[in-house]
């Protein structure tokens, strides 16, 4: 139970690589306090959109193994495909599917429509901006906001459709098992409805970093987030800031310090930052401002070239 079933990577803001060790116990509990808060029915086929090396995607599984429900893989050798997806929401009696915000946006643009037989939609991996709330709202979509984390095994707070539309912002309350405080810089606890860090313990807190060095995010089983919130009077979550540094694009973690680093690498670049921008459809969206050295005459175009061919 307390042995590791995976090692999923994960990164902080300087973009080393950070092997979080999930247990089997953290998907066991992970799963059954994803169902006390969205119900497991006989019939219920879940869609797997997310990648399997993300835990979101991973967890959706290990759900179903223990749910004794189906999961349905989605062909990943194409990309991500709204109209693949559409389909088989469509063709197939799929009640769950899990998607980052970004993915719904475009199956939106697309011309989604919610058949009768899905009940509801996970987002997650990324804040979920008030304009796809209400477009969402418009169509009666039974969408779900979700606050998680590799290291707590995927979902640390849900809230359900009636909440989104009614409270948007919020992530609702923590799962069974899973206790979340907001901290002040100096470790004391901060007050309702004060913003400070999200700390987060429970039986789906990882086991731990493989490289113990990077265990500092951990104490006494508490897991420092680096992550901003606060929590209102019923207990709810409201996150306001993922990690300081972070950029959360289309559900996939971007580290300015990394994109800086490969840009500097150029001869022509004497300086850059790289910042995060708020984007409708992606959540947010990188931005590079690029100081050139005195004799450059480089154009974005030669940087994004350069760029493609040496990051992932």
């Amino acid at each position: 139970f307390h042995a590791t079933q995976a090692i999923v990577f994960t990164s902080g803001t300087t973009g080393k690589p950070k092997g979080a060790q999930i247990t089997f116990g953290n998907h066991y509990f992970s799963a059954m306090g994803s169902a006390a808060r969205i119900g497991v029915l006989p019939q219920d086929r879940w869609l797997v959109c997310l990648p399997l090396y993300h835990v979101g995607g991973l967890a959706i599984l290990f759900r179903s193994l223990l749910y004794n429900t189906v999961s349905a893989l989605m062909d990943a050798g194409g990309g991500f495909q709204p109209a693949d997806i559409m389909r088989r929401i469509a063709q197939e009696p799929v009640t769950l599917v899990s998607l980052v915000p970004t993915m719904l946006w475009r199956m939106l643009d697309a011309g989604f429509t919610d058949p009768a037989h899905l009940r509801l939609i996970l987002l997650g991996g990324a804040a979920t901006s008030v304009e796809l709330i209400e477009r969402s709202r418009r169509l009666h979509l039974p969408i779900v906001t979700t606050y998680g984390m590799t290291e707590a095994a995927s979902q640390v707070a849900t809230l359900l459709p009636e909440g989104v539309y009614t409270r948007p912002g919020s992530v609702g309350h923590p799962l069974m098992f899973t206790q979340v405080e907001i901290v002040r810089p100096d470790g004391s606890s901060a007050v309702t409805d004060e913003i400070g860090e999200i700390v987060v313990s429970g039986p789906t807190v990882m086991r731990g970093y493989f490289d113990e060095q990077d265990d500092q995010k951990l104490a006494d089983g508490r897991l420092h987030t680096g992550d901003l919130g606060h929590l209102d009077a019923e207990g709810a979550l409201w996150v306001v800031q993922r990690r300081s540094d972070l950029i959360v694009s289309g559900g996939e973690n971007i580290y300015p310090a990394e994109v800086e680093q490969i840009l500097r690498q150029h001869p022509e670049v004497a300086d850059v930052c790289v910042v995060g921008i708020t984007d409708a459809e992606w959540g947010q969206k990188p931005a590079a401002a690029v100081v050139r050295t005195e004799t450059s005459d480089l154009t974005e175009a030669d940087l994004i070239a350069y760029a493609r061919s040496h990051m992932a």
